[in-house]
């Protein structure tokens, strides 16, 4: 059976669930952060090492003002509110993207939390913020560059954002779309992919274990036979 170490799952199609229902889309976004406390006991419960969730990407700037405002502080709030439980779950906190454009009290809150869980082992859990794949891939050969060090694949791959993780054995997309949308472009090129139509806030744990007990009998060739 395939050793699933290292899941990553892009939340998507909290907009449109609450749409279906009549509501705003902040609401929408407001439930999905729910199911992140789901996806963390999966993980626990059948030993992924690291769960890596898109949380907000470089184009995610663009939307109105009042959806990103509104993204900021649910997630300033999710920082604060998850410290306990992340520390009583040995759940260890990492973020990913650039982090310089948030405001210095997310900045200062995210630090805080790393702080808090730093000695946790369980669960690697690392939120995508202000994340993009190619300005990953793009910062992680300019540090090689400027290190001096030969330019190479393993180079390149250890001075990427999640070189103490891995590449991803496994990529799950909610929502209905059936693209990738600029995430972990280097980590998950040998990655088994699954999409299904579930929005994210009613993805459970159940079918996450559903489409992972796919993966763990499915025959990974990577480019052999």
């Amino acid at each position: 059976m395939n050793e699933l170490k290292h899941l990553a799952i892009i939340m998507d199609g909290n907009g449109r669930w609450a749409k279906s229902r009549g509501l705003i889309r902040t609401d929408g976004h407001a439930k999905g952060a729910n199911v992140i406390e789901s996806l963390c006991e999966f993980c626990i419960e059948n030993g992924v090492k690291t769960l890596t969730l898109y949380a907000f990407s470089t184009e995610n700037w663009s939307r109105p003002k009042v959806e990103v405002e509104f993204l900021m502080r649910l997630l300033e709030r999710f920082l604060r509110e998850k410290v306990e439980l992340f520390v009583k779950n040995d759940i260890k906190f990492h973020t990913i993207g650039e982090l310089g454009r948030f405001s210095e009290q997310i900045q200062s809150v995210a630090r805080a939390l790393k702080e808090r869980t730093k000695s946790c082992q369980k669960l690697n859990l690392v939120l995508a913020l202000n994340y993009g794949g190619r300005d990953e891939i793009v910062r992680a050969a300019r540090r090689v560059v400027e290190a001096g060090v030969e330019l190479s694949e393993a180079s390149v791959a250890a001075a990427l954002d999640t070189a103490e993780f891995g590449d991803v054995d496994l990529l799950v997309r909610t929502g209905g779309d059936v693209r990738v949308s600029n995430f972990l472009l280097w980590q998950i090129s040998y990655a088994q992919m699954a999409f299904t139509r579930t929005l994210f806030p009613d993805f459970t744990k159940e079918e996450l274990g559903r489409i992972a007990s796919e993966f763990f009998t499915a025959h990974r060739r990577f480019g052999g036979l």
